[in-house]
């Protein structure tokens, strides 16, 4: 939905928030296994790509921040030309016998290789790294070094031997030395491999009542979009291995038997950290939407953006047109209008009152009777209010707005619809829904 709305919202989005100085942060965590030769934890192939450590067994270590503090000056030198790949270690850190990380550690090198047109990407201002680099590369398309010396390799005695090789006193990266048990090199998969059923039949277990419903409208939906009768059928035999509720209720919403599973279903244990529901995340960098009439009182939204802003939001007004709003004192600015935004842009919706009928709104440019009151509310902004209610999204609303929850179908007293007596009222009551991410209560689990 977000891409037929804007194809480019997710990077408008990250260049908002950033310029916005709301700054996105990721935090790196690493879950640490002992070395065994088997290369399994608690009875996990560490080596199966697809398997997930639950985080009850192994905590996650956080080990760094990324903070993205400002955005490119030249998209190209800067985002386009970046050269990631898995073979960039740093000392302390090297690569385990992952079949899956094996074939990116050459393929990632072979593409920026061709991407960017020669082995010298590394050279690349936004590639290059801050730490002198001392090898034996040399020439090459597009080399920018000048190099000394007339041996790039050792040993040799044109250079007096030199370079010489950096050890693990100078802090030099050292590749970590593994004892390979003898056994025989063949074309196959290890035979936990197989197990295919164990990862997602955890992660079913593990999701609340709410999350599971939201499993089993998806699966609905997309095999729903399947016209292949037979296609359908071998999805719900795979659905049956994970969980029978989980096959029952799909299949019921296709309107096919369920089957039974064909093998004995996996003991696991849920692990609740892949829950989403009873946590809280930051609110920072999140986008709100003001949504205003042409008459509304400025500074009543004016204070609401600041306070939005001053709690690391990126607040977006949305007015039936575009331009300035306020002919006196200090005027605010429009982002959105009627006629471009949409609820899927915004984490949660605040109504400055109602906002009435936008001029281009269902023929009211043409002076065409749209047979609205005068207090009916402009039908996008009645789309955009009701497609927040369903998507669980925080709703707040003053100054005889929730006329605007009638017309849209939005219960007044239902959880996370505040009604409030002004707008920095109404922001706070949001301000305290948002960390939550969503608001469950509001979506039944299904029976």
């Amino acid at each position: 939905m977000i891409g037929g709305v804007d194809p480019d919202f997710h990077r408008r989005d990250l260049a908002d928030a950033i310029e916005a100085g709301a700054h996105p942060q990721w935090e790196l965590g690493i879950q640490t296994f002992p070395d065994t030769p088997d290369q399994t934890f608690e009875g996990i192939d560490l080596l199966d790509p697809t398997n997930l450590v639950p985080e009850e067994l192994a905590p996650v270590q956080p080990v760094g921040l990324l903070t993205l503090n400002a955005n490119p000056s030249n998209f190209f030198a800067e985002t386009e030309q970046v050269a990631f790949h898995p073979g960039h270690l740093v000392p302390g850190i090297d690569v385990t016998d992952d079949p899956l990380l094996a074939g990116r550690l050459f393929s990632y090198l072979d593409t920026q290789i061709t991407r960017l047109g020669g082995p010298n990407f590394p050279q690349i201002p936004v590639n290059r790294p801050h730490a002198p680099v001392n090898d034996m590369l040399r020439d090459g398309l597009h080399q920018t070094a000048v190099h000394r010396g007339v041996a790039p390799y050792r040993p040799n005695s044109l250079d007096g031997g030199c370079p010489f090789q950096a050890g693990a006193d100078t802090g030099a990266f050292v590749e970590s030395p593994v004892t390979v048990p003898e056994a025989r090199k063949v074309r196959e998969a290890p035979a936990s491999f197989a197990d295919h059923f164990s990862q997602p039949r955890r992660f079913w277990l593990s999701m609340t009542p709410v999350e599971q419903e939201h499993i089993v409208l998806a699966y609905t939906f997309e095999l729903g979009k399947c016209y292949e009768k037979a296609i359908k059928e071998r999805a719900l035999r795979v659905l049956a291995r994970i969980d029978p509720e989980l096959c029952r209720k799909v299949a019921t919403g296709l309107g096919l038997p369920a089957p039974e599973a064909s093998e004995p279903l996996p003991d696991v244990e849920p692990s609740p950290a892949l829950s989403q529901v009873g946590r809280t995340w930051p609110v920072q960098g999140r986008t709100v939407g003001i949504v205003v009439g042409a008459d509304a009182d400025t500074a009543a939204v004016r204070a609401v953006r600041d306070a939005a802003l001053e709690a690391g939001l990126v607040p977006l007004v949305v007015a039936p047109a575009g331009g300035e709003l306020g002919a006196e004192g200090e005027p605010v600015t429009v982002q959105r209008t009627f006629a471009t935004a949409r609820s899927v842009e915004f984490d949660a919706l605040l109504l400055a009152g109602n906002p009435g009928y936008g001029a281009d709104a269902d023929g009211a440019r043409a002076g065409a009777d749209t047979g609205a009151a005068a207090s009916a509310t402009d039908p996008r902004v009645l789309l955009m209010v009701a497609e927040a209610y369903r998507h669980a999204k925080p709703i707040a609303c003053w100054s005889g707005a929730d006329t605007v929850l009638e017309a849209a179908g939005v219960p007044s007293g239902a959880p996370g619809v505040v009604t409030a007596g002004s707008g920095e009222d109404a922001f706070g009551e949001v301000l305290t829904l948002m960390p939550r991410h969503r608001v469950w209560e509001r979506f039944p689990a299904g029976a």
